[in-house]
């Protein structure tokens, strides 16, 4: 019989550490960062199978961008089943534990990162938009000549280098984690990483953080920018032309908001003449975030618009409830609701008699809601079901720009 319960660092610390290093998520000699990941402030649970932790899930707390507002948002920072416990569903009810404590502590979204599609469907998460990554050479870039020399940045700068991705320029569907010891573990896990940025006094502006998984293969891989006008991010490209000397691979996500092609010269030439090899320049999209609405009334009252006013009636299914506990405080958004988009939104749990009505799963709701696909788009590939005339309006209406997290969890 397992159990379901919080994570207690001493006594469940070598059992959980074990299953971290049985499914190859932490190495040998790495044994530090699991203690600051023990000792972060964010939720830590554990699934005991026969009196011993089995099952690991840890929560961060956060925010994400929604048109001009900030939501509070929960990301399942990491999921691990030993070996000894797997195929017996305890990675999803613990994770529904999770997500149920996360809802009840004013979190209005959940997110997290997939291994697969399909798994974490059963929670309520709908997939997010694509992301690309991008392969090219750094001397390919169209960029003025470096004015400025950048700093080094450190291991040791964590909490500066956490408070410039905070300060960064924020844009729909963008992601802070709030706790500084997340940035802290994205910068120490790596074996070979550094950072190159910009200053104002002691306040890091600006800068770029790279991993580098073999130091003599001439490739560097972007973490993550931090940037927040036109000006810095220029700067930002002229550091990575700077490096085109013995660096000729650059791997990175592509910016919100940037379309990269557009500061590449000639990109297609250096597809072809690099095709298939070692440095080959090309492009990549995966969609590999997937996300959920918690709290129904405030992710929709957070939607705004200026054209007519829409209602609707909303038949919602959400199959978390199946792998809840029974003493549950959340127990998932399954029902019936009016919904009203236009200048103030809202949420009425009841349904109105004479309005359409659009069937559908929490998965596709929060899809449709965040902008990544439109209603009728989700009617051909996913469960989202209402009358042509319904369908025509929800996709005047939810005009939103494509929704890139710009922080990967």
């Amino acid at each position: 019989m397992s159990v379901l319960r919080h994570l207690d660092p001493e006594k469940d610390r070598e059992a959980v550490l074990r299953i971290w290093k049985e499914i190859g998520w932490l190495e040998k000699g790495k044994e530090d960062i699991f203690d600051i990941l023990l000792e972060a402030d964010g939720g830590n649970y554990v699934a005991e199978l026969h009196g011993t932790p089995e099952c690991n899930v840890t929560t961060v707390a956060g925010k994400i961008r929604y048109m001009e507002n900030e939501l509070p948002l929960s990301v399942v920072a990491s999921v691990l089943t030993s070996t000894v416990a797997r195929r017996q569903g305890l990675a999803a009810k613990l994770t529904a534990k999770a997500i149920a404590e996360s809802a009840v502590d004013g979190a209005c979204l959940s997110g997290l990162g997939i291994f697969d599609q399909g798994f974490y469907n059963q929670l309520g998460y709908g997939t997010g938009s694509y992301e690309n990554w991008i392969f090219f050479d750094p001397a390919s870039l169209i960029v003025d000549k470096q004015v400025k020399t950048p700093k080094r940045i450190t291991k040791e700068d964590w909490k500066k280098v956490h408070r410039s991705r905070l300060n960064r320029t924020k844009h729909h569907g963008m992601v802070d984690l709030s706790n500084e010891t997340d940035t802290r573990l994205e910068m120490i896990w790596p074996t070979h990483s550094f950072g190159l940025g910009y200053y104002d006094d002691d306040e890091l502006t600006h800068h770029i953080f790279f991993r580098a998984d073999n130091l003599h293969d001439s490739k560097y891989n972007v973490q993550w920018m931090a940037y927040q006008n036109k000006e810095q991010f220029m700067e930002l490209m002229s550091i990575l032309k700077s490096l085109s000397d013995q660096i000729h691979m650059i791997i990175m996500r592509e910016p919100p908001g940037i379309q990269f092609q557009d500061i590449l010269k000639r990109p297609f030439r250096h597809r072809r003449i690099t095709k298939e090899s070692k440095y080959e320049n090309k492009m990549m999209s995966s969609a590999y975030w997937q996300m959920r609405i918690l709290d129904i009334d405030s992710c929709v009252e957070a939607f705004s618009h200026t054209g007519h006013q829409l209602r609707f009636n909303l038949s919602l299914t959400d199959t978390i409830d199946k792998l809840l506990e029974k003493n549950a405080s959340w127990k998932g958004l399954s029902g019936d609701y009016t919904i009203t988009l236009g200048a103030k939104s809202s949420v009425n749990h009841v349904k109105k008699r004479g309005l359409p009505t659009l069937k559908t799963t929490i998965n596709a709701f929060t899809r449709m809601w965040l902008g990544v696909r439109p209603a009728s788009d989700l009617f051909m590939t996913d469960e989202l079901e209402a009358p042509p005339a319904l369908l025509k309006e929800l996709d005047e209406v939810l005009r939103l720009p494509t929704p890139h997290p710009d922080w990967d969890f």
